[in-house]
């Protein structure tokens, strides 16, 4: 089945109007959204309708806390490497499985950190929009483990994580496209998952500007996730209900 813009609103309407539906595929994580794309028949993600390139489709569930990943992208200079070869060795701290799962040696480096507020380890983004970039700042005097304090040291120069306004907008973009973003209600009756679909709302226009301004506010985190033995990738998120701060247009259907 191929959809125009405007057919596809009206199958969404009509799945509105419908209230409490049974999820389709039982125990996947994203099954609010596998529930809506077999109810419109398509293919994962995948909108058959002109353009469709140009278009995805994301569902939110009201109530949920839990930040989404927009995409992943590691830090410049790329070259060095510096997740791997200098926060980790030099700001990781011992992993929990250290010795057990893992060798005494192992080291982890995980922080979810915005613009904000320094972490707990001493971390934070600072947009820097002289020099066009997203950089991490280092301050050594909002670590609150002592023994962990003692054995750390400034920044230098060279070494400091950043993403250039441009590099990191293009990567967004590929994955940030116009969308239809569906909130979704949820209820449990007995062992089995209902999905409401709630509030729709047609996205257009994602521009640089909005999404480095989502960055300065803090709605937009940085996530390392690194131990010695693998680099699970550096990745942006977001809470989902902030999603429409990064378009210019947003029209509900």
């Amino acid at each position: 089945m191929i959809f125009t813009k405007e057919t596809l609103i009206n199958q969404l309407n009509e799945i509105r109007e419908k209230g409490w539906i049974q999820e389709k595929r039982k125990g996947n994580h994203g099954s609010a959204g596998n529930t809506l794309e077999d109810l419109l028949g398509i293919q994962e993600n995948n909108l058959p309708i002109p353009n469709a390139a140009e278009w995805e489709l994301k569902t939110h569930k009201i109530n949920s806390s839990s930040l989404v990943t927009l995409f992943h992208q590691e830090p410049s200079p790329r070259a060095l490497k510096l997740v791997s070869d200098y926060l980790l060795p030099r700001y990781g701290w011992k992993h929990k499985e250290a010795g057990k799962k893992y060798p005494l040696t192992e080291k982890s480096f995980r922080q979810t950190i915005n613009t904000l507020k320094f972490s707990d380890r001493g971390f934070k983004v600072v947009v820097n929009y002289k020099e066009r970039k997203v950089q991490i700042e280092f301050n050594i005097k909002y670590v609150s483990n002592i023994s962990y304090k003692e054995t750390l040291a400034p920044f230098d120069k060279e070494h400091t994580p950043y993403w250039g306004f441009d590099d990191i907008f293009h990567q967004a973009g590929i994955k940030l496209k116009n969308c239809f973003f569906v909130e979704v209600e949820t209820k449990k009756v007995n062992k089995d998952l209902f999905f409401k679909y709630s509030n729709i709302k047609m996205l257009k226009g994602f521009e640089q500007k909005l999404f480095i301004k989502s960055i300065d506010e803090g709605l937009i985190y940085i996530d390392f996730d690194a131990r010695t033995g693998h680099n699970h990738g550096t990745k942006f998120r977001i809470h989902p209900s902030n999603i429409p701060a990064l378009y210019a247009e947003t029209k509900e259907i």
